[in-house]
């Protein structure tokens, strides 16, 4: 794996960050495509730039000024080697962690929840994308102000 696939996959990382805190969801929808987002175990919830993107829209709650009132931090990046793509196209597996702070007027200042990212990028001439998103959340704090349906109690 080289280091330029490192920085490619952190940049990448960032990007969504900043476009999830942003409330852009076409911009993710962009971004993770044509990526499949899986669960731990593999169960598909959505593929491609359009369900992506309607995946966000229907559990994302977005304020008046347009965005969740979030700040994803990701942290713990490591980028290996993964097996070649059915073309033979070169593949990584990188794993993060992340952690959602939010503050809204009813909610002061917390994180919310905490996780691990488990993506398979894939270089494409000279840009990589993802191939798969795993999004494993591991503590849950207040999600009600964030997301747009009930987890069930928090389990911390």
């Amino acid at each position: 794996m080289s280091h330029d696939a490192h920085v490619a996959v952190a940049g990448l990382l960032a990007r969504y960050a900043e476009l999830i805190d942003a409330g852009d969801f076409a911009g993710i929808g962009a971004l993770l495509d044509p990526a499949r987002i899986v669960t731990d175990d593999g169960t598909l919830v959505a593929e491609g730039a359009a369900a992506i993107e309607a995946m966000y829209v229907s559990t994302t709650r977005r304020y008046p000024d347009g965005t969740p009132r979030t700040q994803h931090v990701i942290t713990n990046l490591i980028v290996d080697d993964a097996p070649a793509g059915p073309d033979g196209s070169e593949r990584v597996l990188a794993r993060s962690y992340f952690t959602v702070l939010q503050a809204t007027e009813g909610l002061p200042l917390q994180p919310i929840i905490a996780g691990r990212y488990r993506d398979t990028l894939e270089r494409r001439g000279d840009t990589w994308v993802f191939v798969e998103r795993a999004m494993v959340p591991t503590l849950f704090g207040d999600l009600q102000h964030h997301l747009l349906f009930d987890l069930g109690p928090a389990d911390g």
